[in-house]
């Protein structure tokens, strides 16, 4: 049955230049920039620094903007036409960056690398003859995760080939391929688990050293005892090999040199990445100052191109072709404008963001100590700043700053506190930081338990639980005292 009634409900819609801000206060500098070429390329009306542009002031008066979706009806159009239009033959362009205007630009350069992909294909196209075979390895290298392993059975790949590329072939076809890759750079790529990966590593350098006994002492552990490896029973492996504890030790420090994810091997160029700061921190003997990285704050304006045709069709209100080309261009000038100011809030936001950061770690950003660290959480700063938690939970997000002592991300300042039996508070940056002295300084044939690392605490004054110990020690990713435990 159907039934009519009346309801009235209250809700909040964000308008469409709120929702442009929340989305561009959320991006890192590297991302922002990608953000404002793509807007240049999309809106015609919306230009980077050049000449022949209108004069900041004439937007300026149009301080009644508020974001509202603009009307294409014939009365609002002809209402709002005047604000657009000038007589202005200023060149100067509409600038977002006057407060930076002494700050130096500098382009900073980056680099394009080979992809770890593309390293392999190469090495395939300059060792695989077999054109049948080269296709086959293609895909094979396709098939690799980031971390360089090969994780897929070879019969699933066997059908993928035949059903998406027509291509046939069997497992034993594939396996005589994929050892080929195998001998590719870096060792241990092409692997299907982390034994066959750190085999692949010692048997390349058994061909290569002189000293080759501790090398098979490391192969034969890995071949015939891994498990007992794996969990570090090492009287078992001295027993059963009848060896000394010195040759044991030399073999493990040969597999400790093995890279489990030759994927992301760290000196392979491949696999760089660069970090652009967004604020830069600078210390005047005790004068702390928060620059925004000149990146976030670009030259951007209105085409006068645009003004144009809107003047032209002040000048031709009969014509509807020039009219409705006057409405497209006053429909890209607002849209610009959108942009333009969502680009002067997020610098605001985030400037106001750091300051207050730095406010309340004045004591770590002066004496650069990790231990003077507060503990600190986004409320705290959404208070200070009088927004809401969630815009600092943007402006946190991906954001990075330099200062004279290492690069942080914003995320880095955010932590719980913890009271000690004094009644000072303290971040639990600093029980970490004990915590991963402690265990670089302690005894490494017996390890500390996480027992013992809640007794050293408490006699330091930090009332802390074993599983709270256990915890922050995760967090720091050290393994527990019976895997830390060497010969």
């Amino acid at each position: 049955m159907l039934k009519q009634s009346l309801s009235q409900k209250l809700q909040q819609k964000m308008s469409p230049q709120q929702i442009q801000f929340m989305k561009m206060l959320q991006l890192g500098t590297s991302d922002f920039l990608e953000k404002i070429e793509q807007e240049v390329l999309d809106n015609p009306a919306l230009e980077k620094s050049s000449e022949g542009d209108i004069d900041n002031e004439e937007y300026e008066k149009n301080d009644d903007f508020e974001g509202e979706t603009i009307s294409n009806t014939e009365d609002t159009f002809d209402e709002d036409i005047s604000d657009y239009l000038s007589d202005s033959n200023d060149d100067g362009g509409f600038r977002l960056n006057d407060d930076y205007a002494e700050e130096e630009r500098k382009e900073i350069p980056i680099p394009t690398f080979q992809s770890f992909y593309e390293y392999l294909i190469e090495q395939a196209d300059t060792n695989i003859y077999n054109n049948h075979e080269l296709e086959l390895a293609h895909h094979l290298i396709g098939s690799l995760e980031d971390d360089g392993y090969l994780r897929r059975e070879l019969r699933a790949i066997v059908n993928d080939l035949m059903f998406t590329a027509n291509v046939s072939t069997s497992v034993e076809e594939l396996e005589k391929v994929l050892h080929e890759i195998q001998k590719f750079d870096p060792a241990g790529v092409g692997a299907r688990d982390l034994k066959e990966c750190l085999l692949l590593q010692l048997n390349r350098k058994l061909t290569e050293r002189t000293n080759k006994k501790p090398i098979e002492l490391a192969i034969h552990i890995l071949s015939e005892h891994f498990e007992a490896f794996t969990k570090m029973h090492y009287d078992k492996l001295t027993r059963s090999l009848k060896i000394s504890e010195t040759e044991l030790k030399e073999a493990i420090l040969e597999i400790k040199k093995l890279n489990p994810k030759p994927g992301q091997t760290s000196n392979s160029n491949y696999n760089e990445q660069y970090i652009i700061p967004d604020f830069k921190v600078i210390n005047d003997e005790g004068n702390l100052s928060v620059t925004l990285n000149s990146k976030n704050a670009p030259e951007l304006r209105i085409s006068r191109n645009f003004q144009e045709t809107l003047k032209a069709y002040s000048a031709n209100t009969e014509d509807k072709q020039l009219k409705q080309s006057a409405q497209y261009a006053k429909d890209k000038i607002d849209s610009a404008k959108w942009f333009i100011d969502s680009i002067k809030q997020r610098q605001n936001t985030l400037l106001q963001t750091m300051k207050a950061i730095v406010a309340k770690q004045r004591d770590f950003f002066i004496d650069e100590d990790e231990t003077m660290l507060k503990p600190m959480v986004m409320k705290d700063i959404a208070d200070a700043i009088g927004m809401d938690i969630s815009t600092v939970s943007r402006v946190a997000n991906s954001k990075y700053v330099e200062t004279s002592f290492g690069l942080y991300p914003l995320k880095y300042f955010f932590s719980e506190g913890l009271t000690t039996d004094s009644g000072d508070e303290v971040s639990n940056k600093e029980i970490k930081k004990i915590l991963q002295t402690e265990i670089d300084k302690e005894n490494k044939s017996k390890p500390l338990t996480d027992e013992e690392l809640m007794e050293i605490l408490t006699k330091k004054g930090y009332n802390i639980a074993r599983r709270t110990v256990a915890k922050y020690r995760e967090q720091l990713n050290i393994p527990v005292s019976r895997m830390r435990k060497q010969l």
